[in-house]
């Protein structure tokens, strides 16, 4: 079977650099694009997947995807290179820390244009080619959302509108779409090391606030994200679309309702009797 041709948007770094690298070392596409606003650093990882010994071509696609043209050139620039789309993940997004009050109209739209906006443009260019493709036939769209799409997030309030409109987004392009073979999921991820939760790296504080919501103890890395994101692209999740996979190390779980002192001094009296009762 012919392999795959996949664009990433905004893959320069962080998690979209680690899903690009993720789907060239798995030997199943024959192309990744790097897309990014930043031309040297999206040549940089196109070179790196060329010199890594994959036997993966890439290029890099200068592209914002907060604007129309742009995303439409995208599309057209990979068909034009390498004559199909399989795979395309919406992973470029950006957020702000702004009081609801002091959120003027210009901040709104820049956030929901690049994170809502740009992976609808994207998508409804992709498909027109996705389903005019055969061998194979239809194709696959992952879009990158966020634990926000179902948690509020106070003073980011067009980030958490944005995720939470991708996730009905997502349902149905994957509903509309599954007719044509074309499947559609998100991958949501909690705190995740990269430049984007700079703050975690940098503050010691505010890392252990928000360790206080991970019942898993820690922040994830970037590659922990692509791996979900590579299995869903993957014939092995043919069956699965318009789903939710949270990368949240148990975030999403209403952690305050979480293990307590009161529980752990319950399993320890519980234990303690099994113990004397078998010592009986």
């Amino acid at each position: 079977m012919p392999k795959k041709v996949a664009i990433i948007t905004g893959s320069s770094k962080g998690i979209g650099k680690a899903i690009a690298i993720a789907f060239a070392k798995s030997k199943e596409y024959s192309a990744v694009v790097i897309n990014s606003r930043k031309k040297e650093e999206a040549e940089q990882v196109a070179e790196e997947i060329k010199n890594s010994g994959a036997i993966c071509d890439s290029i890099a696609i200068l592209a914002d995807v907060s604007k129309e043209s742009d995303c439409i050139r995208l599309i057209e620039e990979t068909i034009k290179h390498f004559g199909r789309i399989d795979v395309l993940v919406n992973n470029a997004g950006i957020q702000e820390d702004i009081p609801l009050a002091e959120t003027n109209l210009e901040e709104w739209y820049k956030i929901i244009a690049v994170d809502l906006t740009g992976p609808f443009i994207c998508s409804r260019e992709a498909v027109k080619y996705m389903r005019k493709q055969d061998n194979p036939k239809g194709g696959c769209i992952i879009n990158i959302s966020s634990v926000h799409q179902t948690i509020p997030k106070p003073h980011y309030i067009p980030y958490a509108t944005s995720k939470a409109g991708i996730e009905m987004m997502t349902k149905t392009m994957a509903l509309e779409l599954a007719k044509d073979s074309i499947r559609a999921n998100i991958v949501a991820p909690g705190a995740i090391d990269t430049d984007m939760n700079i703050q975690l790296r940098e503050n010691k504080v505010a890392l252990e606030n928000v360790l206080k919501l991970i019942p898993m103890g820690r922040v994830a890395s970037a590659e922990e994200v692509a791996n979900v994101v590579e299995f869903l692209a993957s014939d092995k999740a043919s069956y699965i679309t318009g789903q939710s996979y949270f990368v949240d190390g148990g975030m999403t779980l209403y952690p305050s309702f979480g293990i307590t002192s009161e529980h752990e001094d319950a399993e320890r009296n519980v234990t303690s009797n099994s113990d004397n009762l078998s010592d009986g």
